[in-house]
């Protein structure tokens, strides 16, 4: 299976929010660290404010971050959010449709999929911060060993 561009973004800047010292962050930041368009990191912004995994500050001095805590944004749910997960295929005007058993296999290996991503939080992706941090352009001396984002 392959995940869209949109869910990759998505992913991306979920890391890059969840990586980063407290604070608020800027979609020009994050799409320049990324090196993609400041126009479609908007638009995953935009929809991920709206579903409530972001929060969105206006004005001069706003930005975004996660809406809630890193270990309480599930991988599955993102997932679901941002991808269309129900026909991996279109079955329409196929001669063995009546027939056929392929689409309960791949409504099998999707559920299977999703279930992987269900295990997993934010969390899980940023545990090692003092490795990302400084990838992304934040200094080691913001993470200490136990420090939790």
């Amino acid at each position: 299976m392959r995940l869209t561009k949109y869910t990759d973004y998505a992913m991306r800047l979920m890391i890059y929010l969840g990586s980063r010292p407290p604070g608020l962050s800027s979609i020009r930041e994050i799409s320049d660290k990324f090196e993609i368009s400041q126009n479609h990191m908007m638009k995953v912004v935009q929809d991920l404010a709206n579903a409530q995994f972001l929060e969105a500050v206006r004005g001069r001095n706003g930005g975004i971050r996660l809406a809630r805590a890193a270990n309480e944004i599930n991988l599955g749910a993102l997932l679901r959010h941002t991808e269309e997960l129900s026909d991996l295929i279109d079955c329409q005007g196929c001669r063995i449709a009546p027939a056929c058993t392929l689409p309960t296999v791949l409504s099998e290996a999707t559920a299977a999929f999703v279930a992987v991503f269900d295990k997993y939080t934010l969390a899980d992706l940023v545990e090692r911060r003092s490795a990302l941090g400084p990838l992304l352009g934040f200094g080691a001396e913001h993470y200490g060993e136990d420090s939790i984002l």
